[in-house]
């Protein structure tokens, strides 16, 4: 575990959390508002999420409870200002993993935060993912569909893990050029229904849905 999401709207306490995770060896992204962490916290490009809660946007309650609507298990350690027993079991029970408030020192978040990466290390490790009769192998980066076996470039790859990871959940252009593509895309291109569309040649033309005016779906 060691790629961050730091959804904090307040500059400096952004850049103070951001410097001190980036010098004990974490690769961090910033988001600045709710709509923009959620979007992130959706890629599954992230291994745990430091949320306040008092975000511009979809406030930090609102991007916890979609992210578990979605069946999202991103751990979540909230950092915020509100101190209250009640928004802290509302935090708690919505499903965040953590929660502290602030004014706070670095060393305890640190501390949290590698208690998760310990937790994780823990947790058996996957090398399938499967919906229905699809299959991707982690470890050969090979796909079956029904009882073809599949080769996949690097990028079809990851674009198919990424739906097998969000089965059934409508997953944005945007999100996919982030994910797969990486933060410096050019939101114009066409690149995804190229590559969506290799992967029904391979697949099968059922496997991914095309939802108008909003993304795909892994049915």
């Amino acid at each position: 575990m060691n790629r961050i999401l730091i959804a904090e709207d307040e500059e400096r306490i952004a850049s103070f959390v951001q410097k001190g995770l980036r010098a004990n060896g974490f690769t961090t992204v910033v988001a600045e508002d709710g709509d923009l962490a959620l979007g992130h916290a959706l890629t599954g490009g992230f291994d745990l999420m430091v949320l306040d809660i008092g975000l511009p946007g979809r406030d930090g309650f609102t991007v916890l409870r979609e992210l578990r609507e979605a069946r999202v298990t991103l751990p979540v350690i909230v950092l915020t200002a509100r101190d209250s027993v009640r928004d802290t079991v509302a935090g708690l029970e919505g499903g965040a993993d953590d929660w502290m408030t602030k004014p706070f020192r670095f060393e305890e978040l640190l501390a949290r935060v590698r208690l998760r990466q310990r937790t994780a290390a823990r947790a058996p490790e996957v090398t399938m993912l499967r919906s229905g009769t699809l299959a991707l192998d982690l470890r050969t980066r090979r796909a079956r569909a029904e009882n073809r076996t599949v080769d996949l470039t690097a990028r079809e790859f990851v674009l198919l893990e990424m739906f097998l990871r969000h089965p059934g959940q409508v997953l944005s252009r945007e999100q996919i050029l982030s994910h797969v593509w990486g933060y410096d895309f050019d939101p114009g291109s066409n690149i995804v229904d190229v590559y969506v569309r290799a992967l029904r040649r391979k697949l099968g033309a059922e496997r991914l849905e095309t939802v108008r005016g909003m993304g795909y779906r892994l049915p």
